[in-house]
This record gives C-alpha cells, structure tokens and sequence, in this order.
C-alpha cells in the first residue's frame, strides 16, 4: 500500500478498520496516530520517526486532508478504539504486552481486559513511569524474553514511539502508541461522547472541557488554512 505525504508526514489512507488489521496481521510495526497536530507540527525527528513504521488517519483533519488529495474512501481510525478491535480480532490467537499510565490505571486495565476479553493472554505489563536506563533495559530484555505478538505503549509522543522503536531492535511485533488510552478505558478520563465524536468535534468537546487546551488547539487556524489553500 502507497503511503501520501501531508507536509511530509507519510500516511497510509486506509479505507476501513478491517484494511488497517489485514495490513498489520501481514505486516508487523509500529502503529502511529496521525492527526491535524501531529501533521501542522511535524519535525524532523517527529517526521523521520513517523516514515518509518505505519502512520494512519486518526483525526478528522488528517482524514480531510488525504480526501483533498483524492482518497476518497478513506475513513478515520481512532487509535482510543482501534487497540480494542485489534485485542477483539486477534485475542484468541496472540499474546499481549501492555505498557503505560500509573500501576492502579494499568492493573485495572489487564483486569478489565480479562473480563471482556476470557482467555486473552496478557503475559506482561508494567506502568508508564521509567525512570532509569536500567529500568528500560530489563523491560526491554523481558519483551525479547517472552517474546509477545502485540505491544501496546501508552506514554504519549514522542515518547511511546522512541521506546517501541527501541524494542522493535530486539524483537518485531505489532505495536501501538495509545496516548492516554488506558485511562479512557478505566474510566479515569472521560472521552467525548458520541455525537461529538461522529460529528468531528472531538476536539472541541476536548477544549470546553480543559480550556488550557487553546495554547494548543489555536494553532489548528493555521491548519485549516492549510486546507483551504490546498498546501498539505
């Protein structure tokens, strides 16, 4: 599958959930959630780090943008969700290795998992809190050890992704950055509901709630900009 380039940020347009599954049961990597601010404020290291694993439509400026550019049928894949389907698809077949959020968030997380998920083979998990180099090198030496088929790490960018970039060198899997993902699913943070979610506002519901979200969001105005003019 061809990626496109949104101010250098290589995205691959898929058109459906189950596209993006087929692609990675085929494919191992790094699953990167792409949005407007991810796009707006790439880097080079941010960039470099983006256009080596799998980067996909996660936000409605993403999905417009890549729909200017002709892909038509391409659909937004929320990465809060798209690690419950990818556990939904594959749990009765793979294991898992969870990495993120406080010691309670992450405990309640494997807890929960195995109640909605009966069977799933969790065989590790840690918090999101690593504070030394040695504290990484044995997760990362346990991950080689036991060897898990999905990696799931929710520490936020570009944090999560350096740290799956550095397990990857010692064992391939499937991976996915989550954000705060584990807290949403707990119930520690709450997501929008689903009307904003379904109507691309998302991001809206997200700054009503946290205000202090604006130093950060007043940026997208340069953003739709970019769409307007057609400059992605």
């Amino acid at each position: 599958m061809n990626t496109v380039s949104l101010n250098g940020v290589n995205v691959y347009p898929f058109s459906s959930e189950g596209k993006l599954l087929d692609y990675i049961d085929s494919h191992k990597g790094i699953l990167i959630a792409i949005n407007a601010e991810k796009i707006l404020h790439a880097t080079k290291q941010t960039r470099a780090i983006i256009n080596r694993n799998v980067g996909y439509c996660d936000g409605a400026g993403a999905m417009i943008a890549l729909k200017q550019k002709g892909y038509k049928n391409v659909r937004k894949i929320p990465g809060c969700e798209l690690w419950l389907k990818i556990i939904r698809r594959f749990y009765q077949e793979k294991t898992f290795f969870l990495i993120g959020a406080t010691n309670e968030v992450i405990i309640e997380t494997v807890t929960k998992l195995k109640k909605e998920f009966p069977g799933i083979k969790i065989i590790g998990y840690r918090n999101g809190y690593i504070k030394t180099d040695k504290e990484k090198e044995e997760l990362i030496a346990n991950i080689a050890e036991k060897k898990p088929d999905i990696i799931f790490v929710a520490m936020g960018s570009p944090k999560q992704e350096l740290l799956m970039e550095e397990i990857q060198k010692k064992h391939n899997a499937i991976f996915q950055g989550l954000g705060g993902s584990f807290d949403v699913y707990t119930g520690e943070v709450k997501r929008a509901p689903k009307w904003w979610v379904e109507n691309n506002l998302e991001f809206a519901y997200r700054l009503i709630k946290e205000p202090k979200r604006i130093s950060r969001q007043i940026y997208l105005i340069k953003y739709a900009y970019w769409l307007i003019t057609k400059q992605l």
